[in-house]
């Protein structure tokens, strides 16, 4: 649903300008996976390694954009599906502004996963499927909330009674149960730099 009596501006300042400032390509990096998969731990470092090699980036982390852009939203899976859209919606704009953005939620839902890819010109939505055993992840849990959920305590908890649905087609699989930290941010920077993102 649109809002109505907007008209779209477009930038005299474009991407493609934003871009050649920067000295790289702007794009969507998607991290999903269960909580305790290591989808904000491995965004975070890839941003320290893009950083100390003077890219544009920022990371969009799930707990973050509960407290402002999505303070609004439950755990329903209508509001799970209303914030994956804003975000794509958020990640779309930062992109355009020549940015690397890299966002860290379950996104449990591959529906809203492959809208936020429709949304992006082909190419830009890079998913990254953070892999890792519901086993691994509770026993990572830092905030007892698989415990919580358990216990019935925590309603619709992904991986215990609310599904989460691997992505079919990622452009790269981390097993976050088998590789380092190292190894990890290695296979996305080896990712951008195969895509021609940067150098």
């Amino acid at each position: 649903m649109k809002t109505p009596n907007t008209i779209y501006h477009n930038a005299t300042v474009t991407r493609e300008k934003h871009n050649q400032l920067n000295s790289h390509k702007s794009t969507v990096i998607w991290l999903t996976g269960l909580s305790g998969s290591g989808k904000s731990t491995l965004a975070h470092s890839v941003e320290e390694k893009l950083h100390k090699l003077g890219c544009q980036t920022f990371v969009l982390d799930g707990d973050n954009v509960r407290h402002g852009l999505s303070s609004n939203l439950s755990f329903s899976d209508n509001d799970r599906r209303e914030n994956i859209r804003r975000i794509g919606e958020v990640a779309s704009l930062m992109m355009e502004a020549g940015v690397i953005v890299m966002t860290a939620f379950i996104s449990p839902f591959r529906e809203d996963r492959n809208n936020v890819r429709k949304l992006l010109p082909q190419g830009d939505f890079i998913e990254i499927y953070c892999k890792s055993s519901l086993e691994v992840c509770e026993s990572r849990d830092v905030k007892g909330l698989y415990k919580l959920a358990r216990a019935g305590e925590i309603k619709n908890y992904t991986g215990i009674d609310s599904p989460y649905e691997e992505p079919n087609n990622p452009e790269l699989v981390i097993n976050t149960e088998s590789e380092s930290l190292e190894e990890s941010v290695g296979k996305v920077i080896d990712l951008l730099k195969a895509k021609g993102i940067i150098e």
